[in-house]
Parts: structure tokens; sequence; C-alpha cells
């Protein structure tokens, strides 16, 4: 499964894994490990991406609208929501919905999954999900991204590494942390210089 910042990419048959996220996401429980979204608007605009999914063809997994709490009735509640089957021209797809929704966009190949990524304009971060180092690699290698995971789902760096972005989702000409985010303010200067005439050799040898 192939990570991207908003919906997955399940590449080749992952219904195994898709069964594990479903059970997960059925533990958790609305008005104890789950809280209610800011507002009615936010609730109503969350389902909106979900039934419009659901009317452009994708499949409803598990569905979290109409959530209603015993005892908390008027708090503005979505569950957990897993959609399958969406496809990249869909919002829920290209958009972040902010609300407790997974997005699925099914590819067959690795090449496919990053045909996808590199074609969106913003290039922030990237996670791949795999037991292959080679796979990894390729992928950490390909992705237009600033940022690249491995098993984790938010590669965010640790300091002293740089935090940024490529594409639109670069901010100024350097990281906004880490020792790359002083290249702003540094202005280089390259020399090249030859000393020794009798050689015979040009510059570039």
């Amino acid at each position: 499964m192939y990570g991207c910042r908003n919906s997955p990419l399940a590449v080749g048959n992952c219904d195994s894994i898709l069964d594990k996220l479903i059970g997960d996401a059925l533990k958790i429980q609305c008005g104890t490990t789950l809280g209610a979204v800011i507002s009615k608007a936010a609730k109503e605009r969350i389902e909106s991406y979900i039934t419009e999914a659901e009317q452009q063809g994708a499949k409803i997994l598990l569905d979290g609208r109409n959530t209603i709490v015993p005892g908390k009735e008027n708090g503005f509640y979505v569950g957990p929501t897993i959609i399958d089957y969406a496809t990249t021209d869909m919002r829920v797809a290209k958009e972040e919905i902010f609300g407790p929704v997974l997005t699925i966009v099914r590819v067959k190949t690795i090449d496919e999954a990053l045909a996808i990524e590199n074609a969106n304009p913003y290039g922030n971060a990237c996670s791949v999900f795999t037991q292959s180092g080679g796979l990894a690699n390729y992928v950490t290698e390909n992705a237009s991204a600033g940022m690249c995971g491995v098993n984790i789902g938010v590669p965010v760096p640790r300091e002293p590494f740089g935090f940024g972005g490529w594409n639109e989702s670069r901010f100024g000409s350097g990281d906004i942390t880490g020792k790359s985010s002083i290249g702003f303010f540094t202005k280089e200067k390259k020399t090249t210089t030859k000393w020794n005439p009798e050689a015979g050799v040009n510059w570039m040898s």
C-alpha cells in the first residue's frame, strides 16, 4: 500500500489490509475515543463528501454518517468512515476532508501509484508501506515529494533535518527548519583554480 496525503493508493490486492483497517476502525467509539467535529456545518460538509463519493460509484466499506451518540444527541459526530474504489477525479481523493474518513484509490502497479503522486501539484510528503527494501528505495527515489516515509504515516523528520516540501508545497527558497533553512540567508561562492600549467591537462581533469 502506497500512501499520499489525501488518500492511500492500494497497489495490487490489499483486501487483507483493508479488513484489518475496518476491524480497527470498528473499535473506535464516538463520544469516547473519537470526539465530535467542530460544528453542524462541518458535519454536513464531511458527510457530503461521503454521499458524493457513493453517488459517483465508490464503495462505502464503513459508514459514519448520521452517527448519534446516546446522551450526546446534540453533538456533531461523524463516525469512522472507509471509502473504497474511489477514483482520482473524485473530491474525496483530491481534497482534504478534515474528518474521520479514509479514502482508498486502487491501482495495479507501483508505477501507476507514482504517476498519480507525481501528477499532484503539491509535494509536501509521501509514504510507502512495504516489507521490500528495494520497493521502498524505488518509491523514495522517484516520488516528487520533499519528505518521504517508509512504514510511517507522517514522514516528518526530527531535527536537525529540514522540514519542507517540493513543488507547490515549498515555502520560500528552503526548508523551514533544520540546517537547510539557513540557505535563504547564504550567498554561495564557487571558485575554480588551476595551479599546474605544466601538467598539460585541462581544468576538468
